[in-house]
């Protein structure tokens, strides 16, 4: 039995790899700086033996393969290790494909906003129809107990990330998947820290078109961007969404709709998501469940039994009948459409959005003329400065907008501010410090 050890498997990424080899029968092990629950505690379940830190002694005796995570670079004591002593070594996507992805159908999701509810909704339709998928997802739904699980041996359903492989190779994950079945939802700039400009991801996604087989099938949001990557070569058919597939007699706030082909009614979608943005990942994922053969009837019937994703305006608690969320939007176009869907929703009841600037791109200050735009269906704003933040954010300061350096500041705020029937919507890409239980804390200690 082939024995690999992950370098970094605690990110969601590596643990969803560690999990599926352990299904596929390696022998896994591995390590990260920080090995604590939940992720710890879930692959410990799966009988993975977890190693704290990078001490070189923890390849003794020596893997078969060592995965490398893309947060690991040079000067790790492990990486040098690997290097010094000739051990083989590979990405995790690049582990993936060789292994899992080469003899499956490769359902890919792709594009700046919507990857993990996308992937999401479509693992879900391909199980429900009973096709057993595997899949890979970057976050948790609530229709499956895991996040990445190896399946049966025809379909894999993966979040196809843009993001880098490995500090060896600097290709976006995605190059690794070639896919048959290409979700590509929209497209803006992102991840300042490894891409100068958008240019450098049209480029990626290119070059990921240049993968998808003819008889293949690209789903595409109708997005300038996506046009001009499609300009530079496209040998696949493309069904764009909102024109190939389209909603009509939608509900206000997102919740039923009618789902169209063409111009044809396949059918009645109601469903517990919300916004415009869940229809337009709502619309892909039936595009490319059909390109597997299921039909809408089925995918419908999926979609009103799918349940919800965790940490996409997920609903953590009420106290008073104040309702906290929980989302992980971070980017100024997901934050806007976010507090938008959820507007709709609660009508004119208050809603009290805190935004945490924790990604590279929005501590660099790329987006710092469309974030105050973003929030303006917000009654209140509360932003949360990190530490190294490269631009005044306090400059956004107004009569709706105030800004902050210590989360418990932010906590205090909103239990002096908050009030019957309002919502107070948490949105971060990290675990925030805690603030969401420490808000439901302070809220019942004032009320109960």
């Amino acid at each position: 039995m082939s024995h690999i050890h992950i370098l970094g498997i605690c990110g969601t990424f590596m643990a969803g790899i560690a999990q599926i080899a352990k299904q596929a029968g390696f022998t896994v092990t591995g390590s990260d700086e920080h090995v604590y629950p939940p992720m710890s505690t879930q692959l410990q379940a799966c009988g993975i033996e977890l190693t704290t830190g990078y001490d070189p002694k923890q390849l003794k005796p020596v893997p078969d393969c060592v995965i490398i995570g893309n947060a690991l670079s040079r000067g790790n004591p492990a990486v040098e290790y690997v290097l010094n002593h000739n051990i083989p070594y590979m990405s995790g996507p690049e582990w993936l494909f060789k292994h899992v992805l080469q003899s499956r159908w490769v359902l890919a999701v792709a594009g700046t906003h919507g990857k993990t509810t996308t992937t999401s909704l479509l693992t879900w339709i391909l199980d429900y129809a009973g096709l057993n998928p595997g899949f890979l997802i970057g976050g948790v739904t609530n229709n499956f107990d895991c996040s990445a699980r190896l399946g049966g041996d025809s379909f894999f359903v993966i979040e196809a990330d843009e993001y880098d492989s490995a500090f060896f190779d600097k290709r976006s994950k995605f190059l690794h998947y070639r896919p048959r079945t290409l979700i590509l939802n929209n497209l803006e700039y992102d991840h300042a820290d490894i891409f100068p400009d958008l240019g450098a991801i049209q480029r990626q996604c290119h070059y990921l078109m240049r993968t998808v087989p003819a008889q293949g099938l690209i789903v595409r949001g109708p997005d300038t961007n996506i046009d001009a990557v499609m300009k530079q070569g496209v040998w696949t058919e493309q069904q764009i969404i909102h024109q190939h597939w389209r909603a009509t007699d939608l509900a206000e706030d997102g919740s039923a709709f009618t789902l169209m082909e063409q111009d044809k009614i396949m059918g009645r979608v109601a469903w517990s998501l919300l916004g415009a943005h869940n229809i337009h990942n709502a619309l892909a994922a039936i595009a490319a469940a059909k390109h597997v053969g299921i039909t809408p009837a089925v995918s419908i019937e999926a979609l009103a039994a799918f349940t919800g994703i965790k940490r996409r305006m997920e609903v953590l608690g009420k106290v008073n009948q104040i309702t906290v969320y929980d989302d992980f939007a971070h980017h100024p176009t997901a934050i806007q459409t976010t507090i938008e869907g959820l507007r709709k929703k609660v009508g004119k009841e208050r809603i009290l959005a805190v935004v945490d600037f924790a990604s590279y791109t929005m501590r660099s200050g790329e987006h710092q003329h469309t974030v105050a735009p973003a929030v303006a269906a917000a009654d209140e704003t509360y932003f949360s400065k990190p530490q190294g933040c490269e631009w005044p954010i306090e400059s956004l300061a107004n009569q709706t907008i105030q800004v902050f350096d210590n989360t418990q500041k932010i906590v205090d705020e909103l239990i002096q501010r908050s009030k019957t029937k309002d919502h107070i919507l948490i949105m971060s890409n990290r675990g925030f410090e805690g603030i969401h239980q420490r808000l439901l804390n302070a809220l019942q200690e004032q009320y109960e």
